[in-house]
């Protein structure tokens, strides 16, 4: 992996793009931006960085990063969220990785940073993601946290470091997007002809928070343990809602 392009899609994200852009310098050598219609400083921030700045209507998740890729000068590329920041391990193990002649496909550790607090239980680290790869042999799928496909089953190593994520700066904007992914959810649900069952309400919520906040540890999260279980329990019934909605409508 000789060259490495580094691609990315926004949509309003000032107060993140330039923390973004500034710690992938050292590992990229192309860089390449598809933007869906950014109405704040989006673009005029990346346009004081050497990128590829491109305007694509939104073609959903999965088709606006395929799109991106296609867009990019070379066939590896690294695909990151604006959200998103290297820390200084990881930078050193992709410039490692570069100088590798065998093709391997390279995942990284998320941390998320949940309105300033570090989160490491609840199922939110390590969340690992495969983020490295050559776009000849892979592709984006999915309504709603797309997935990447390795369509020839190149071998997967996970670099050593963490890729800081920096989602919801404060409670207001969690519950707006687990509203909307939970939209989207219900309307892939509805798509493949799910039906809804009284239980779901009681039981997939109930479920869900058991899960994050007992299970898998989100109590030692603190109150922001507390707080994302919740809306996530909120955000499964949300889920079921909307389907049931959908479903009176097709009647």
């Amino acid at each position: 992996m000789k060259n490495l392009s580094v691609v990315i899609i926004t949509f309003n994200e000032e107060r993140n793009i330039a923390r973004c852009l500034n710690s992938v310098k050292e590992i990229a050598d192309d860089i390449v931006i598809v933007d869906s219609g950014s109405t704040d400083k989006t673009e005029e921030i990346c346009k004081t960085f050497n990128v590829n700045f491109i305007k694509q209507s939104w073609l959903g998740y999965s088709e606006q990063k395929n799109f991106a890729n296609q867009q990019a000068l070379y066939d590896w590329i690294f695909s990151l969220d604006a959200d998103e920041e290297l820390s200084s391990e990881l930078i050193q193990s992709i410039k490692e990785a570069k100088q590798q002649d065998k093709e391997i496909y390279y995942k990284i550790n998320r941390l998320t940073n949940y309105c300033g607090k570090w989160i490491k239980y609840g199922g939110w680290y390590p969340d690992i993601k495969l983020r490295i790869f050559n776009r000849t042999n892979s592709k984006w799928i999915g309504t709603i946290h797309e997935t990447l496909i390795n369509e020839k089953n190149i071998p997967e190593v996970l670099l050593k470091g963490n890729c800081n994520h920096y989602t919801y700066y404060n409670k207001e904007e969690h519950i707006a997007q687990a509203r909307k992914f939970s939209d989207l959810a219900a309307q892939d649900l509805f798509g493949k002809g799910k039906k809804v069952f009284p239980l779901n309400f009681i039981f997939s919520p109930i479920i869900k928070f058991i899960r994050n906040y007992f299970l898998l540890a989100g109590f030692l999260d603190g109150a922001y343990g507390f707080r994302i279980a919740c809306i996530s329990a909120k955000a499964a019934y949300w889920k079921y809602a909307k389907l049931k909605q959908l479903s009176c409508y097709k009647r």
